[in-house]
């Protein structure tokens, strides 16, 4: 809905956003938020998240991607569904500068998992931790966080940077 991207923004002024998001009541949230704000380095696109990496953002043009509480489709036979896939995260990879990050949050240890397994076998990728990392301060709690906590789940965070060039392993 929003008040983690406007958080983040408001944090730090001296940088721009692009949101991109398909649901409409979360699109208004956000424009709500930018408005109350007076917030100026946020740009929302309204539209399928692979189709935007795709055709719409250069390569190597991006200094970060925060990707946080995606729809864990938890039913096994929604996974196919799931934002996180190879494919999805090879064009994410080639989105990014060299030294670029990507932050992915999830409150589903399963989902982390896959993750982690997906991030890892992109030779673009580096993570920055052994396995997750602990929450940087950078992250404000989100919604989806504390409703997760309340629940009982825990809370991972994958940090992985973009190598200069891919690894051979």
């Amino acid at each position: 809905m929003g008040e983690t991207t406007s958080a983040i923004a408001a944090a730090n002024p001296e940088r721009d956003y692009l949101a991109i998001e398909v649901h409409s009541p979360g699109v208004g949230s956000l424009l709500k938020q930018i408005e109350e704000q007076a917030l100026t380095n946020i740009r929302i696109v309204q539209h399928d998240a692979a189709e935007v990496f795709r055709d719409m953002i250069a390569p190597a043009s991006l200094d970060g991607v925060h990707i946080f509480f995606p729809d864990p489709w938890p039913k096994k036979r929604h996974h196919k569904r799931r934002l996180l896939q190879p494919s999805f995260v090879e064009l994410v990879a080639e989105r990014l500068k060299p030294g670029g990050y990507l932050h992915v949050a999830t409150d589903w240890q399963e989902y982390a998992e896959q993750v982690l397994e997906v991030l890892q076998s992109v030779p673009l990728l580096e993570n920055t931790a052994e396995h997750f990392s602990p929450r940087p301060a950078s992250r404000p709690e989100t919604k989806f966080e504390r409703r997760g906590l309340r629940l009982g789940h825990g809370v991972w965070d994958l940090l992985f940077t973009r190598r200069a060039v891919p690894s051979r392993a």
